[in-house]
């Protein structure tokens, strides 16, 4: 069974709309992920990156968030952001500072944030968490959903909710709904490491 069918099947296994507590890394990858789980979840966002460097860009990308939020106007989603740790964030990722972007250091980086999540779900009592970065072409969805599947079992009283939002048209849906709204669309993954692959590109 994949990522997808095991994310149909836990939709259809659900009883009235539990919390969801789902991990956001920009207001861009936010748009079609939203819209799609509000149907079947109350949202709690918790926007936990501080593998973003440098802060600016980290209070860029809050900003798009929170148009975002503004133009859903929904007042049943939550918006919790976590604390801003970028230099102990860098050094847990410097052991693979060479890395091309998509490979070890990634992988570190998905886990890193998806563990802040899984742990504030389980303090919080949220039934579900996931994360949305699975809709970018330049993630691994398959890595996270592993990382998802080895979470769940330190954190069992948290659901982790299958997902590869780029699929069923999800990407582009997500891009054309970016494009109308025009938010702010960032121009490299995130961390020092992928902001100075950029700039020799």
């Amino acid at each position: 069974m994949n990522n997808l069918q095991k994310h149909y099947q836990q939709l259809s296994e659900l009883k009235g709309r539990p919390e969801l507590l789902i991990h956001i890394c920009c207001g861009v990858c936010s748009v079609y992920p939203l819209i799609y789980l509000r149907k079947y979840f109350r949202i709690s966002i918790f926007f936990s990156n501080s593998n973003i460097y440098p802060y600016e860009e980290f209070e860029r990308r809050l900003e798009a968030l929170k148009t975002y939020l503004k133009h859903l106007d929904d007042p049943e989603i939550k918006l919790i952001v976590d604390a801003y740790d970028n230099e102990g964030y860098t050094k847990k990722l410097s052991v693979f500072k060479d890395e091309p972007e998509g490979g070890k250091r990634c992988r570190i980086c998905y886990r890193l944030r998806m563990e802040e999540t899984f742990r504030y779900a389980s303090r919080h009592g949220y039934a579900y968490c996931t994360t949305v970065m699975s809709i970018s072409n330049r993630k691994n969805a398959n890595w996270i959903n592993e990382i998802g599947e080895e979470l769940q079992k330190l954190y069992p009283n948290t659901t982790y909710l299958y997902a590869d939002f780029k699929k069923d048209d999800g990407i582009t849906r997500n891009e054309r709904m970016n494009k109308e709204l025009n938010l702010y669309h960032q121009n490299y993954c995130g961390c020092i490491y992928s902001l100075m692959e950029r700039n020799n590109d």
